[in-house]
């Protein structure tokens, strides 16, 4: 006696997901199909919106930026530059991510298109490598062939105002992403955050040459360079992590502890967790009474579902699969 049970759900549970793993606060659900469906397409909605505001905001930052490099040939302050419109860029592969994940799934993409938020984790992985080689080049050329800096002032506020800019985008990125279960949103905030930390790196440069050091406007631009390198080994390892469907193992213990917290549930031969965008999807094949009818076997998968669905954070489908105990499944 098999059963299957599958029924697609959305929940708003408030989370972190980033690279450490993801903490959660339950509460309860609803199993309306409508509102799970309203729900998934509120949560592209907010984050069309937030890639929006902070594309005009690094957008707006980097110019201003530009606008000393122009007139005080600061290195570090260009890698600086160069690095904030990167991320400004960033938005962009996200936008169309979010767009498309609110498309409904087809006979061709049956999980729907939420993957493409993978996808643009790997251009935002490109983007980032590529400033940290224009930031490299520029630093070397600099140090080979030197060239002075000028208006120093003017550099130590643009490093500033770089910093504001990409924390107050950090923090709005990273709500939002935490709010709708992103953790491309998440991860691109975090990397917002870094690029203003190296923003105040950039007004040390102007200190060093304030005080007859040149050489410390190129050096400042190396070591923002080596900044985003570690930028990048992060980003590189999260968005591989999703792409090979990877889970924080702290998802798979609590969705073993609710289906074994299901009556009737006697043992669990697999279970299965992905990512797909920012929603979960999960596949358990679970032991049940061999004596009990197919009725009671479909009553026992539904009641596991729902505990899924209440326990497991940013979980938006389960497909459940019931077995008589002490009989082995047949391979596909």
């Amino acid at each position: 006696m098999t059963e299957h049970h599958r029924h697609p759900e959305n929940h708003d549970h408030d989370h972190d997901v980033h690279g450490h793993g993801i903490r959660a606060v339950f509460r309860p659900h609803s199993h309306d199909a409508a509102e799970s469906v309203d729900s998934a397409l509120e949560g592209s909605a907010q984050g069309i919106r937030a890639v929006k505001i902070s594309l005009v905001a690094l957008g707006a930052t980097a110019l201003l930026q530009l606008g000393v490099v122009a007139i005080s040939g600061s290195v570090a302050l260009l890698a600086d530059t160069v690095h904030n419109f990167s991320d400004a860029l960033t938005a962009v592969p996200l936008w169309i991510a979010f767009a498309l994940s609110r498309r409904a799934a087809s006979r061709r993409y049956t999980y729907g298109y939420g993957r493409a938020e993978d996808l643009a984790g790997l251009f935002i992985v490109l983007m980032i490598a590529v400033s940290a080689v224009v930031a490299a080049w520029e630093a070397i050329r600099r140090l080979i062939d030197p060239a002075p800096v000028e208006h120093l002032a003017w550099v130590a506020v643009a490093g500033v105002i770089g910093f504001a800019g990409n924390e107050v985008v950090a923090v709005y990125r990273i709500r939002v992403g935490r709010r709708i279960g992103s953790a491309a949103l998440v991860a691109d905030g975090l990397h917002a955050r870094t690029d203003g930390l190296t923003s105040l790196v950039v007004v040390l440069g102007a200190a060093g040459v304030a005080v007859g050091w040149p050489a410390a406007d190129p050096i400042v631009g190396l070591i923002i360079a080596v900044a985003i390198l570690l930028v990048l080994r992060t980003a590189t390892r999260d968005v591989f992590r999703r792409l090979m469907d990877g889970v924080d193992p702290e998802v798979v213990d609590t969705a073993e502890r609710s289906l074994f917290d299901t009556p009737g549930v006697q043992g669990i031969r697999s279970l299965r967790i992905r990512w797909l965008g920012h929603t979960l999807c999960a596949e358990a094949d679970l032991e049940v009474d061999p004596d009990i009818s197919l009725a009671e076997s479909h009553e026992i998968a539904h009641h596991a579902e729902r505990h899924l669905l209440a326990h497991v954070p940013r979980l938006a489908a389960a497909t459940i699969h019931t077995s008589p105990a002490g009989t082995h499944s047949v391979p596909a």
